[in-house]
């Protein structure tokens, strides 16, 4: 069964090729996911790395936490799934007039 990995602290430079490398002296790598910014495509310093077994993630996991690449300690832990997330971007919510009472 595949494992989803959160790797989290990466220099903004690190390349999916440089973490599939680093990871697959792990075991298998399935796919590898850095997080990008929508508007600037730059890295936000975390990714997500699939693993072909759950033995290949504990011993990624177990190898990579807290390793120092790039001058940077490695976070690196099984993802958890992902919140659910109101789309709807409007900003709606409560007025500040209404917090109830006045100011004068």
């Amino acid at each position: 069964m595949e494992v989803k990995l959160y790797v989290g602290n990466m220099s903004y430079d690190t390349t999916e090729d440089q973490l599939r490398a680093m990871f697959a002296e792990a075991g298998t790598v399935t796919a590898v996911d850095v997080i990008k910014d929508r508007d600037t495509g730059s890295s936000k310093g975390f990714a997500f790395i699939t693993m072909a077994s759950q033995a290949d993630a504990a011993k990624a996991i177990s190898t990579f936490n807290g390793k120092d690449v790039s001058g940077r300690p490695l976070t690196v832990n099984t993802a958890r799934p992902r919140e659910e997330r109101n789309n709807n971007r409007s900003f709606n919510g409560p007025s500040h007039r209404s917090r109830g009472g006045s100011r004068y």
